[in-house]
């Protein structure tokens, strides 16, 4: 009688490496995913080659302006992402315990200044069970697909998911106008978007986000005047310095508008067209989830409907 050997290459992804990957397809940048990670640039990259010699893929596309992730990299963010709570499971022992709640917050959005929100978490003790507060609504979604997550917080909902995902709205969080100081109209309490024509808007592509672009775009379509883009760095903090030297404004969540920089400044938009231009919040989990404790957590974040 033959016996079957399944041999199990030595050649394997470490734990390391896929930290290295995920904190650089969240952040897209290499200099502040080092930072993430305390560590400094030349290891973190000699991590990302190793880690794409091993598998044989390139999973990021650089230029000197840009990093963004290949098919390949797309499709190892949520196998990775779900092989590195696996192994905190086994180390915590969450596998064995089904009373745990694992929450995943969008990355888009500052949770902790959100006193809706964050309030609630703390009723629920939940803010230890957090496991994947950086990453984007997209991705979030794909987790909780996976099982990998049991509810998450989103910006906007996904017409994707809605066959698999039930999702409850929690709150709105305001957009501010996040501009120059020097400019005129940053001596009006609330600004409206006429004011700041004269001003290229920093804006997305549909990709990263397509119901709240629409959302926008839908609003920007409808007005008398019309509105230059130009397109958003990758990091928030050039495009903020931009901003502060005249180059530009945005529209940003108020809870992502803590950076002060001379010559920046933020305010709120006018209540007409504040009513448009916000983020509505929803929690999610899957449609055929029945455990009370995931379902008593969602009831509980939730405040009832949007306006």
């Amino acid at each position: 009688m033959s016996t079957a050997v399944h041999l199990i290459s030595n050649n394997l992804p470490s734990v390391k490496q896929l930290q290295c990957f995920l904190a650089v397809a969240h952040e897209l940048n290499f200099r502040r995913a080092a930072e993430r990670l305390l560590m400094t640039q030349p290891p973190l990259t000699r991590q990302i080659k190793c880690l794409e010699a091993t598998l044989g893929k390139q999973l990021f596309s650089r230029t000197t302006h840009d990093v963004s992730l290949t098919e390949a990299g797309r499709a190892l963010v949520v196998k990775a992402e779900s092989i590195l709570y696996e192994l905190n499971a086994l180390k915590s022992g969450t596998l064995l315990n089904e009373g745990s709640l694992r929450i995943g917050l969008t990355r888009t959005l500052n949770f902790e200044l959100i006193s809706p929100i964050s309030d609630k978490l703390i009723e629920l003790d939940a803010v230890n069970d957090i496991e994947t507060p950086n990453l984007t609504s997209s991705q979030l979604l794909q987790c909780l697909s996976k099982n990998t997550l049991d509810l998450v917080l989103t910006g906007e909902k996904s017409l994707d998911h809605e066959d698999t995902v039930r999702y409850r709205w929690v709150c709105r969080e305001p957009l501010l106008v996040a501009m120059p100081s020097a400019h005129p109209a940053s001596l009006k309490e609330k600004v409206a978007l006429e004011d700041v024509a004269d001003l290229p808007l920093f804006w997305f592509s549909r990709s990263a986000n397509p119901l709240f672009y629409d959302k926008c775009e839908n609003y920007f379509s409808r007005l008398r005047f019309s509105l230059k883009r130009v397109k958003e760095p990758d990091d928030s903090l050039v495009m903020l310095s931009h901003i502060a030297r005249g180059k530009g404004f945005a529209l940003m969540p108020q809870s992502k508008c803590k950076f002060n920089q001379e010559g920046l400044c933020y305010r709120a938009l006018t209540d007409g067209e504040a009513n448009t231009l916000n983020i509505d919040i929803y929690s999610a989990t899957r449609i055929d989830e029945q455990r009370q404790l995931i379902l008593e957590a969602q009831e509980r974040l939730c405040s009832g409907e949007p306006d």
